[in-house]
């Protein structure tokens, strides 16, 4: 129930042109405002925000790491930006508004802290780990009252899809639903291939060009999510981490075309400028100069 018996009314849209005044009350409005006039704010779901929410929650940590107290604020702005964005959208559709995510933090907050607002005393941190597991087992047991029964995989921690996927693999095959070897993972992810390629390839064309149509494209997508399962798997299987190995794949590329752009700049040039014969072999030659450091 919500902190309204009646309907819950989304917040009301900001006239004119708003300050920053810091009040949330006036964020909220300002919010309202961008799903009624943005083209962009207002063609967005709750489903479509979720890689927005991933992606600021990465930036917000870069922000730590990089100690730079407005690049943090900006970070820390656009993390709140997409709980102001999806209450907004909640509230629309009459389910809950930031008042109920704020009391239902509250809540959540002052229950796992006996030790902090009731009478309870734990002497350490350790203690306090052991009271919170405890609570947060009542509160399995509240939810499974509500026919939310817990499943083998539902402790996984959230993460990017890479993580998950090469934790949910490991819980089940402590399970015993795995195969024996590596050799096992290779054969699944060869027919996943096959299949996608499958998948992509317009059979109404004779020369079997690849070919993404929007009847298709939720089957290519599957398929698609269906291989990198499968090649977490082999990563699995042959003790490597799939999220560091993909990570230490992207930092490569970005310091090999680094590496091109400063190439084509000291020529006087610019990418644009450029044709994918002359950055290919720049590619080769960043690959040498990683050789010789």
């Amino acid at each position: 129930m919500s902190h309204l018996e009646d309907k819950i009314s989304a917040p009301k849209p900001v006239q004119g042109s708003p300050e920053a005044s810091g009040q949330l009350d006036d964020l909220l409005a300002l919010m309202a405002r961008l799903r009624a006039d943005c083209p962009w704010d207002r063609k967005q779901s709750n489903h479509s925000l979720i890689p927005y929410a991933i992606e600021e929650a990465y930036e917000l940590g870069e922000a730590i790491q990089s100690d730079d107290d407005e690049d943090i604020k900006g970070e820390l702005g656009d993390v709140l930006l997409q709980v102001v964005f999806h209450c907004q959208m909640y509230a629309e559709q009459g389910r809950f508004d930031m008042i109920d995510v704020i009391r239902t933090l509250q809540e959540k907050l002052t229950r796992r802290h006996p030790h902090v607002f009731e009478a309870e005393t734990l002497k350490d941190d350790a203690a306090v780990k052991v009271r919170w597991d405890e609570i947060k087992a009542e509160e399995q047991s509240a939810r499974e009252a509500r026919g939310k029964p817990k499943r083998r995989l539902d402790s996984l921690k959230a993460g990017s899809a890479l993580m998950q996927a090469q934790e949910v693999q490991k819980q089940a095959s402590k399970l015993g639903f795995d195969w024996e070897g590596v050799a096992g993972a290779f054969d699944k992810l060869d027919e996943e291939i096959a299949e996608l390629k499958n998948e992509l390839i317009d059979k109404a064309k004779e020369d079997a060009k690849y070919n993404i149509s929007k009847a298709n494209i939720k089957e290519i997508e599957k398929e698609l999510g269906d291989c990198m399962f499968a090649l977490v798997n082999v990563a699995r299987k042959i003790n490597l981490d799939a999220e560091a190995a993909t990570l230490t794949c992207v930092h490569k590329f970005k310091s090999r075309f680094g590496y091109i752009e400063e190439q084509l700049a000291i020529a006087g040039k610019r990418l644009e400028d450029s044709d994918i014969t002359e950055m290919d072999a720049l590619w080769e030659a960043a690959k040498q100069h990683e050789r010789l450091l």
